[in-house]
Formats: C-alpha cells, structure tokens, sequence
C-alpha cells in the first residue's frame, strides 16, 4: 500500500538523514533482533512495520498480531538481516509500533468501558500528517474512525453556526451540493439547539458537553419524533463516565484523548549474536 510505503521511507529518512555515521566503519554481518514488552498493552503497527523491514531487506517474524495483548516479558516479533541495516531501522520500528500500541491500548480501554451497545468513536485531533497513522491504530484497538476530514461528512460546528443565518435553509442548500452519501451533523450545546437540528434535517446531533439530564432530553426527542436521527455525545468523555452514556440511549461518544492521551508502553530491542 502506497502510504505504508511513503511513511516507511520518511520515518527512516528522518532518522538517517545525510548518511548513518555507524555505517562508515562497522563491519555488516548477518543479524538478529527481539523485540520485547516490558509493560503490557494492545499491539499496533504490524503493517507499517513490515514495510520499514521491507525497506531495510530485513525479515520480521511476528510473535503478535495487530490487535493482540501482550503482556510484559511477552517476544513481539524477531528480526533478521544485515547488522548495519537492522541497527538503522531499530528505532524507525520502536516509535512505529510504540506509537500505534500507545494509542490501541488507549482504545481498547475506551471500548471495554463502554460495553457493547455504545459505539466509540475518534475525533480529527491527531498530530499533523500522521492522521491515517493514529486513526488506523484506534481502529486495531475497537474503536470506530469519525470522519476522516471535512470531505467525508458535513459536520456543522459551533464556529460554523455563527456565520449561518438559518439552519433549516442551510442544510436544504446543503442536500443539493454534497455528495448523495455524505451525512450532515450539527454540534448542539443545548436542548434548543438539538431541537432545531432535528428540525432542520440534519443526520446525526452531537451533544457537546451537555449535562445528562439535557442529553436525556435530547434523547427522548429523537426516540418520539426523529427515530432516524443518530445522536452523539462529545466533550470531556472519560473512562470513569463513558458506561453512562450507553444508559442514556446515545448511539455514539466520541474523544479527541483516545489518540491524544495515549501513552506509550515499554518497548525494547536487543540484539541477538548468531
């Protein structure tokens, strides 16, 4: 696939740069390499990893799988190949997989906590240029993307209503120029807001940092008058309150800190002597 190809040749790039100094004086010989957990967590980055080994001419023999746990002392995967070209590739792999597995973990937290009728959801607020990257490692660990950007979906924003003047007129202009497919979500603050959303057509409300008892408001509105609407809930969502939601009837929560909170587990790579 194209991007693992392009990010393979930039995280080593970034790396290398204008010429690895080790490669000038040490001896390439054949090589291997475990990777291994110090701490648990939920393994990311397999394909992306596989290509930087690609790269590099190097074979990895993965012991996990995408989506995996893993607990301390467990062997990730060994590596193979030319000594000077593992040692060059060792910490392009350590920051692919550390980072994808940083942010799975985190996922699979949010989706465990939410049980199985609430879907989880991430929102755009990833590190630029690295947005399919952290979004395909909230996938492996359960989570279910957001719009990808803003050509996927109309999402209507609180900034956005303050520079339109009727909603229902909007949205009706809006039917007749975006794509047949695309949805149309309106962030709401308040009861009234989602009631005028509703009215106007849109697709999916999203409750922004509403109270519950709004938000049951909102929900008994949609379940009486607007069943084909989708309601979601945004803002502040936590691992401590994110079950309440689902006893809310909300289809959908969605958290910027599933990718921006995530924390990478300890990770390792020692060479073997052949």
């Amino acid at each position: 696939m194209l991007e693992y190809r392009k990010f393979a040749e930039e995280v080593l790039a970034e790396d290398i740069g204008r010429g690895d100094l080790f490669e000038r004086i040490g001896e390439s010989k054949e090589a291997a390499a475990r990777i291994i957990a110090k701490s648990e967590g939920v393994l990311a980055g397999v394909p992306y990893v596989e290509v930087i080994c690609e790269v590099q001419n190097l074979q990895i023999d993965w012991q996990k799988g995408d989506g995996e746990r893993f607990e301390k002392g467990d062997l990730i995967a060994r590596v193979f190949g030319d000594s000077v070209k593992l040692l060059q590739a060792e910490r392009a792999i350590l920051n692919t997989i550390l980072h994808a597995s940083g942010i799975a973990t985190q996922a699979r937290r949010f989706v465990e906590a939410a049980g199985k009728s609430l879907k989880v959801l991430d929102t755009r607020k990833t590190r630029p240029k690295l947005r399919v990257f952290e979004k395909y490692a909230a996938r492996v660990g359960g989570v279910i993307n957001h719009r990808m950007g803003l050509d996927d979906c109309l999402m209507i924003k609180d900034t956005h209503l303050g520079t339109i003047e009727d909603l229902k007129t909007f949205i009706a202009k809006a039917r007749r120029v975006i794509p047949f497919t695309s949805k149309i979500e309106v962030e709401c603050e308040d009861f009234a807001k989602a009631k005028e959303a509703m009215e106007a057509g849109a697709d999916i409300v999203m409750c922004d940092n509403m109270e519950f008892d709004e938000i049951t408001k909102v929900v008994h509105l949609r379940n009486s008058n607007y069943p084909h609407v989708l309601i979601e809930a945004s803002g502040n969502i936590t691992l401590e309150t994110i079950a309440r939601y689902a006893e809310l009837g909300v289809d959908a929560v969605s958290s910027g800190s599933i990718v921006h909170q995530a924390v990478w587990p300890d990770i390792s790579m020692k060479m073997d002597t052949l």
